[in-house]
């Protein structure tokens, strides 16, 4: 959980609530060679500032340089719980075809103080599922530490799968009292959908009153070094220990104190693709720079870590999140969607300097809009049909214009044919100008997205006022 300095608890530097999940959640036999895989995906959370709690990403060819994704703008945002989120994991299963973002449930940003989000704040984590890395579900809401006794918190979720339970490890901070000490310790339970888990056990806990929030395993081809799996963990200094069962006796092999002196957190494990070299990203929160790696050809042998200035983060700031090794295919899909998205305008036909916009979730029109992306949509296949369209905000991703009353609202997604059916709409020739484009709804479909006294409504059209209000051209 990355923190401010006056924030840094026990473990000296919250790490930014959700680490990194390890390689071998990928595919089958994701311990061998990963010569099936071309690139690099990040998925990460940018600080405490204006939309910084949400879901980023950036993409790299050679897991070291790194270019923002979706222009740098949110990809996901988290509309339940905090309404924040940090510290995010992505998880791709065995068969390769599903994934799960997992994130601490937190938004410091909102004026939430440290003291209160670590005991007083939310016991759940935020997922979302995907089946493309591309289209996500609504997220919901896993309560990891609703049983665990006076539990202050649920913080920096990590994964890995487990080939011999047949089931994920998943694991994270939790502040909570046990035999007299109240401090944090990682707890962990068992998933195969993130929907539900097992009764949570103590995974970690450290002697005496010392504390643990990050801290981050991967497991390694033909155990390089000696060990399956490696962990790395922030106490006073980042921690490499490694053992040959998740559930085994851990061995503690040194820390990397002389290499990075302090102030750093989210230790984020990356294996790269066409080497058997690993890059080990720790986030400077106490300088505020981000992500930096230190790189080593055998996680066993402290000594051999470096650092090294051959990489560069793009234009965000990159906090406690985690890399996905990703296939060609996988690759193509990300960027075909993200590289360089679309973002539209709806200009109207009769007030041509005014385009659709939200304002506290109401939709208008308005001239001059600031910010400006509160007047950008992606135009999607229809969350009801693909043959129609739908309008998700870009800077409130995962939010759609919907219809509710005939009114217009943005709203977060709901897994409802409900919702779906009043995000949809069928885009056909303007009403007034045949060169333009109207819209009618999808379950109302005698009826037209319009605008009255500015607003926007859904209404049946008859007049040539009426025809020229439901009119507007998509401005990319």
């Amino acid at each position: 959980m990355s923190s401010s300095p006056s924030a840094r608890l026990s473990r000296r530097g919250l790490l930014t609530a959700a680490a990194a999940v390890p390689l071998a959640a990928a595919l089958p036999g994701a311990a061998a060679a990963q010569t099936a895989y071309t690139g690099y995906l990040m998925v990460h959370f940018i600080g405490e500032g204006a939309g910084g709690e949400q879901i980023y990403l950036a993409a790299s060819d050679n897991g070291l340089n790194w270019t923002d994704l979706n222009r740098s703008q949110i990809v996901l945002r988290s509309p339940i719980g905090t309404q924040g989120v940090r510290d995010p994991v992505l998880i791709r299963n065995q068969a390769g075809n599903r994934y799960w973002i997992v994130a601490t449930d937190l938004r410091i940003g909102s004026g939430t103080s440290w003291d209160d989000a670590a005991n007083r704040g939310s016991r759940n984590l935020v997922v979302w599922e995907s089946t493309d890395l591309v289209n996500w579900s609504a997220p919901w809401l896993l309560g990891v530490a609703n049983s665990i006794g006076d539990a202050g918190n649920a913080w920096a979720p990590e994964a890995i799968w487990d080939a011999a339970a047949g089931n994920y490890l998943l694991y994270w901070a939790t502040n909570s009292t046990l035999n007299g000490v109240k401090k944090h310790r990682i707890w962990s339970a068992r998933t195969t959908d993130f929907r539900t888990i097992t009764t949570p056990q103590v995974y970690i806990n450290l002697a005496g009153n010392e504390g643990l929030i990050d801290t981050q395993i991967v497991e390694v081809p033909a155990s390089t070094g000696g060990y399956r799996y490696y962990r790395a963990s922030k106490t006073t200094q980042i921690v490499i220990e490694g053992a040959n069962s998740l559930t085994g006796t851990w061995t503690r092999l040194g820390d990397l104190a002389n290499l990075t002196g302090g102030g750093v957190e989210g230790p984020m494990w990356a294996k790269f693709n066409d080497r058997t070299e690993w890059a080990l990203w720790l986030d400077q929160y106490a300088t505020g720079r981000g992500y930096m790696p230190v790189l080593t050809t055998n996680p066993a042998a402290v000594s051999g870590y470096r650092t090294t200035s051959g990489y560069s983060l793009g234009a965000n700031l990159k906090r406690h999140g985690f890399v996905l090794n990703i296939t060609a295919a996988e690759k193509t899909r990300v960027l075909n969607r993200y590289q360089a998205p679309v973002f539209n305008r709806l200009q109207s036909y009769n007030f041509q300097d005014r385009y659709v916009r939200h304002s506290n979730f109401d939709v208008r029109i308005d001239a001059g809009v600031s910010p400006a992306a509160d007047a950008q949509f992606r135009l999607v296949p229809g969350l009801a049909s693909s043959s129609a369209v739908s309008f998700e905000s870009v800077n409130y991703p995962g939010y759609f214009l919907r219809h509710f009353n005939y009114d217009f609202v943005l709203a977060p997604r709901e897994a409802t044919s409900q919702f779906s059916a009043d995000a949809t709409f069928n885009r056909v020739a303007g009403l007034a100008d045949s060169s333009w484009s109207s819209f009618t709804s999808y379950n109302y479909p005698t009826r037209y997205i319009r605008h009255y006294d500015y607003l926007l409504r859904l209404d049946p059209v008859s007049t040539a006022t009426e025809r020229a209000d439901a009119t507007f051209r998509v401005v990319t």
